[in-house]
């Protein structure tokens, strides 16, 4: 039989009434050469009847081209044929859906569902603060995350929230002078889990709003620093990792951000070893190393490595916390960020600190969705 690609899309059962009246059989005759009920073969003749795999086999054997696919392919085309054509829609509502987190944005009750595409555009576009969906979101921010090359759209979902929040929560007029007195201030709450949750306040006497915005998933951002019209600061955290260590660890990072007016621009051009991942920028860095020595003095952690290591024990690590002014758990954590003890030891000093911080900060996860003034 020789290949035929029709012009149009017929059912597949011209083409078998074609291969009958060519070899002059009857619908009998071929039910019995595939050894199928004549039932089956009218139906197949009058398009009433889908072409199985198994009677495309039946067919190709039959009229001896040994070629199943034609046949389920004849009869696929024709049956996309006698579909509606899909509504427009469904391509709008798969780009809207690939380039931004729709789903969770309804989940967390960022935005309303609806079920008018034209509504979700609008509102996925006014919560980014975008014109259009073709236009890229921005934000400028300064974030302790886990790559610096290029934002996720998560992360600009967990941004543009926290940037919400900060807006609608009150501060005193930012001062450079009465953060670093507040870092100060800070530093004596280091002895207990509970004096957290004084952090909302003091930030908020020296200038800078603090909010809190559950981590999403994987977003894999812990904190970030920006700014509301270039003159009030703001500090989120995502308490992804729920450890005194962590909070206050991330908390110093974006405080020394803050200070140092980091992430006030968009277009920051990245090295090409950032972009491999090789090197943070050095920005990062820099607050690293102020959150490093601020949650444990880098002279007095130095000290303490050479003197104990590796015998450390559960009495030297609180015996340490203790002399310097600081939780147990602080000490833990920066010997098992320095892989000089494993993270499954000493774990019970890494406290949670979630419930705590979360009564006076202004905290959207967990349950809890406030309002926004948009």
């Amino acid at each position: 039989m020789p290949n035929r690609t029709p012009a149009e899309v017929f059912a597949p059962g011209e083409f078998i009434r074609e291969e009958l009246e060519a070899r002059g059989w009857t619908q009998g005759d071929l039910a019995q050469i595939m050894g199928r009920p004549l039932r089956l073969v009218n139906e197949l003749v009058a398009g009433k009847k889908q072409i199985t795999p198994d009677t495309a086999r039946g067919l190709a054997k039959a009229f001896g081209d040994d070629d199943a696919l034609y046949w389920m392919n004849l009869d696929s085309a024709y049956r996309l044929s006698q579909t509606k054509p899909a509504d427009e829609s469904v391509g709008r509502r798969a780009k809207l859906y690939s380039l931004f987190p729709v789903r969770e944005l309804m989940k967390r009750n960022w935005i309303e569902s609806s079920d008018n595409l034209d509504v979700i555009e609008h509102r996925v576009c006014r919560f980014f603060r975008i014109s259009n969906i073709d236009e890229k979101p921005a934000f400028a921010h300064a974030a302790k995350a886990a790559q610096y090359d290029e934002r996720t759209s998560l992360q600009y979902a967990w941004l543009f929230r926290a940037k919400e929040l900060a807006e609608g929560v009150h501060s005193a007029p930012y001062s450079e002078k009465n953060l670093r007195l507040a870092v100060a201030q800070l530093k004596t709450l280091l002895v207990a889990p509970e004096e957290i949750r004084q952090v909302p306040q003091m930030l908020a006497d020296a200038g800078v709003r603090f909010v809190i915005v559950e981590f999403i998933p994987g977003a894999k951002i812990d904190g970030a620093a920006f700014w509301l019209d270039n003159d009030v600061p703001v500090i989120a955290l995502s308490l992804r990792f729920d450890r005194i260590s962590n909070f206050w660890f991330v908390l110093r990072h974006e405080i020394e951000h803050v200070l140092r007016r980091d992430g006030t621009r968009i277009d920051v051009e990245l090295t090409e070893s950032i972009q491999r991942k090789e090197v943070l920028p050095i920005e990062e860095t820099r607050a690293n190393d102020a959150a490093a020595n601020f949650v444990v003095p880098a002279d007095e952690l130095e000290s303490f490595i050479l003197r104990v290591r590796p015998l450390y024990s559960e009495k030297r690590i609180m015996l340490f916390a203790k002399r310097i002014g600081v939780h147990p758990g602080l000490v833990v954590g920066r010997l098992q960020f320095r892989e000089e003890v494993p993270y499954t030891h000493f774990h019970k000093y890494l406290v949670k600190i979630r419930e705590i911080v979360t009564q006076t900060a202004l905290t959207d996860g967990w349950g809890t969705t406030p309002p926004t003034q948009g």
